[in-house]
């Protein structure tokens, strides 16, 4: 590892100062139990295991042959369970879209890190690190905004990026009318309305979160992101060609190959509940590159705050709780142990 605790500050340069914050916690006695050795950075010696997510064609939803509408629906209902991930293609949001939001992103992002954590822009979303971290191994090297769309369209939001509101609301509401259609596709699939989640998720309760995961001096002692699984319903990610995406899969850690063309899927940890355990929230991570960056962008689907999140069907698996209460005991572990321990805490 390197001693970074005998290298002067000036010699630490990173923006945002994310090497001078791990080297702060190198410094630090141990808080919390060691973590496994699966749970640790693999290495840069290490060679990576890819997988072939599923790839569904979801032109084929609309398509005028039932045979080829249920078989398309059939395919995302498996993967659901079979992976909580997959991909999509022909999924209707524009290339141009795509190329407009990753622009307006980079820009964001190439602004200086001073400006960024003090200029307000974005509901005052800028978030970098991990500022519950208290040892290397739960330290996130990248920033990243996250931004409710209750309050993408305001104005007053962009500041003197101005440029980035048009597209974000287009982009916003392109990734919004997607999640509605998987949702629904996944919730018939369960013998309920296509619509269901007209109502429990609304679109004001959602999120967007623009990420950036800087090139890293030390990638093979860190992550970009650290292993979790998400606490929603269901995550759409449009991320750029470097890579850096790996998920569990039969125990084991296996790489994602960024495809261009297609967006990719996961299942949380509210559908998982919801369903019964049918569909998978399948815990992944991002690795730290040593000489690229990384964009990505990633939308939520979420209830609001105080709606009630149960099982779909019975006997239940998992006792009844709010959105709310789950985020608040979600960060209530991560502060006290250091990990997120998310849905065993709520099992009956």
């Amino acid at each position: 590892m390197h001693d970074l605790t005998s290298q002067p500050i000036t010699m630490i340069d990173s923006s945002p100062p994310l090497l001078h914050h791990y080297g702060e916690l190198t410094r630090l006695p141990p808080q919390i139990p060691t973590l496994e050795c699966n749970d640790l950075p693999s290495g840069g010696a290490v060679m990576e295991e890819y997988c072939q997510l599923p790839l569904i064609d979801l032109s084929c939803l609309n398509s005028t042959n039932e045979r080829e509408r249920l078989a398309c629906a059939e395919a995302i209902c498996r993967a659901s369970s079979e992976w909580g991930f997959f991909q999509v293609v022909n999924h209707g949001i524009s290339p141009e879209l795509v190329r407009n939001m990753r622009r307006e992103q980079v820009k964001l992002f190439q602004t200086p890190f001073d400006k960024k954590a003090t200029c307000g822009v974005l509901n005052n979303s800028y978030r970098w690190g991990t500022s519950t971290a208290t040892c290397p191994k739960q330290f996130s090297w990248s920033e990243a905004f996250h931004i409710p769309l209750s309050r993408v369209s305001e104005q007053a939001c962009y500041g003197e990026f101005s440029s980035l509101r048009e597209v974000m609301m287009e982009f916003a509401a392109a990734m919004s009318k997607l999640s509605r259609v998987l949702a629904g596709v996944l919730a018939e699939n369960l013998g309920h309305p296509r619509g269901v989640f007209e109502n429990i998720c609304q679109e004001i309760n959602c999120f967007l979160r623009l990420n950036r995961y800087p090139a890293c001096p030390i990638s093979s002692e860190i992550f970009g992101l650290v292993p979790h699984t998400d606490s929603d319903f269901l995550t759409i990610l449009s991320q750029d060609e470097v890579g850096g995406l790996q998920l569990m899969k039969d125990s084991k850690w296996v790489a994602v190959n960024p495809n261009r063309d297609a967006l990719i899927v996961n299942v949380g940890d509210l559908f998982q509940v919801w369903s019964n355990d049918v569909y998978k929230s399948v815990e992944h991570k991002v690795v730290a590159n040593g000489k690229t960056e990384r964009y990505s962008i990633a939308y939520f689907l979420c209830p609001s705050f105080d709606s009630l999140v149960g099982s779909c069907m019975e006997p239940s698996i998992y006792r009844k709780f709010t959105f709310g209460e789950y985020r608040s005991q979600v960060q209530e572990d991560v502060k006290r142990t250091g990990r997120k321990i998310g849905l065993p805490r709520f099992l009956l």
